[in-house]
């Protein structure tokens, strides 16, 4: 297991939680982008392989980065959950969904489709550093991230 140094907490109450899974973890993926998500499809589109996407949406609130497709598409491809810095719509359908999401919360606007955004770079926000191929932790309780894997009693 990590020594404590090596585990971080991210800031507690920031993210809602959404979709079917209420627990998730795995390796992290990342991608950075503002107001714009086809990077985020792209991502999500192939094979997650027990991953989660941590996306840095900047935290804008005016539009939401994730509707029900791209969850749909997460949960088709093996991706375990999805953390964004930023927001998400079609909440409703989306906690039918076989996939964990945490997101800021909701907003009805789609985003634009302009910018592509970056994949496989550090991204910060909740007084964390997400690092591709370190791993994250969610649950009820909040999310942590470490560089190494944690072994879990998962009762």
């Amino acid at each position: 297991m990590s020594s404590p140094e090596r585990l971080k907490v991210v800031e507690p109450g920031l993210f809602r939680m959404y979709g079917k899974k209420k627990n998730f973890h795995g390796p992290i993926e990342t991608v950075k982008c503002f107001e714009s998500n086809p990077l985020v499809r792209e991502t999500l589109s192939s094979p997650g392989g027990g991953r989660v996407l941590v996306v840095d949406g900047g935290g804008s609130k005016r539009c939401a980065i994730m509707g029900d497709m791209l969850a749909r598409f997460g949960a088709e491809n093996g991706w375990s959950g999805v953390v964004i810095n930023g927001y998400i719509r079609d909440s409703k359908i989306i906690n039918g969904i076989d996939i964990g999401v945490k997101a800021l919360g909701t907003h009805p606007l789609k985003s634009l489709k302009a910018y592509r955004g970056e994949k496989g770079v550090q991204v910060n926000f909740g007084g964390v550093e997400f690092v591709p191929g370190h791993y994250i932790y969610s649950d009820e309780d909040g999310i942590i991230v470490s560089e190494t894997r944690l072994e879990l009693n998962e009762e």
